[in-house]
């Protein structure tokens, strides 16, 4: 369909290990960022209370505006990294510049690279020489195409542990922070052997379509979800309007385990 090679060829070798296989769903849950390290332990500790094994946390935040809140940067990741040695649960976390990258893989199981930095190809080819997972989010303005180009740099570099994440684009509509286009990932589902996972906080900026934009995403084939949470959304420093607190999470974990027996599938 589009000019590439790898994209409909390659065959993950060691996602299955992250739970990541056609009768598998799988739950990412955590802050939009560190912020101490009593809160992440918490969150750890949530998690493996219901059986999610991986967390997402930021470090270093590309936000909108520099004025906002950056993240605690290098000062983030050892807190990630002494709350993983632990709990033993596993970090997501996103990076946004290739010479951090020794850093990372000293600890960081799933290497994150955001929207802003989907085409960030100096990016995408230091995380293509490594053999750690990827995730890979789509650019807020970018089409499938592009967006699958940008996994084909990584691929190409001889990484095939790439987890494609659709996390909403920028539409006309203004209601919701963006528009979660779930025909991307039915698309996408067809193109490529890639497991495929929906971000439903960012994709509309709100906690009260969390859930029900969850649910369609497994119904139409997403591998997962990468969702936010927050225990004190209130007085969260970056993105609290689009978390949901941890009863609200505990609601989502209880339908999509509802759901996944309809779709053959189970939660790992």
């Amino acid at each position: 369909m589009y000019n590439y090679q790898l994209i409909y060829q390659v065959q993950p070798k060691n996602l299955s290990e992250m739970g990541f296989d056609p009768a598998s769903f799988v739950l990412i849950a955590g802050p939009c960022a560190v912020e101490n390290e009593k809160d992440i332990k918490l969150y750890a500790q949530f998690l493996l209370e219901h059986q999610i094994k991986m967390m997402r946390a930021g470090a270093f935040k590309p936000r909108t505006s520099p004025h906002t809140f950056q993240g605690l940067g290098y000062e983030a990741l050892e807190i990630l990294k002494n709350v993983k040695n632990e709990t033993g649960i596993k970090i997501v976390t996103e990076i946004t510049d290739y010479q951090d990258l020794p850093k990372y893989l000293e600890f960081v199981d799933i290497l994150q690279i955001g929207a802003r930095n989907m085409q960030n190809f100096p990016l995408l080819k230091a995380v293509g020489k490594t053999d750690r997972t990827v995730i890979l989010k789509r650019g807020f303005a970018n089409t499938v195409e592009e967006w699958l180009g940008a996994a084909e740099y990584i691929l190409m570099e001889g990484n095939t542990n790439v987890i494609l994440c659709e996390r909403g684009i920028r539409t006309f509509e203004t209601s919701t922070r963006n528009t979660l286009d779930l025909s991307s990932v039915a698309l996408v589902k067809q193109l490529t052997k890639l497991p495929v996972i929906v971000d439903p906080s960012h994709a509309t900026g709100r906690d009260d379509l969390i859930i029900p934009l969850s649910l369609a995403s497994a119904a139409c084939g997403a591998d997962g979800l990468m969702v936010e949470i927050h225990a004190d959304r209130a007085h969260a420093k970056s993105d609290g309007v689009q978390a949901l607190n941890l009863e609200q999470a505990e609601t989502l974990i209880q339908k999509i385990d509802g759901l996944l027996p309809a779709l053959s599938k189970t939660r790992k």
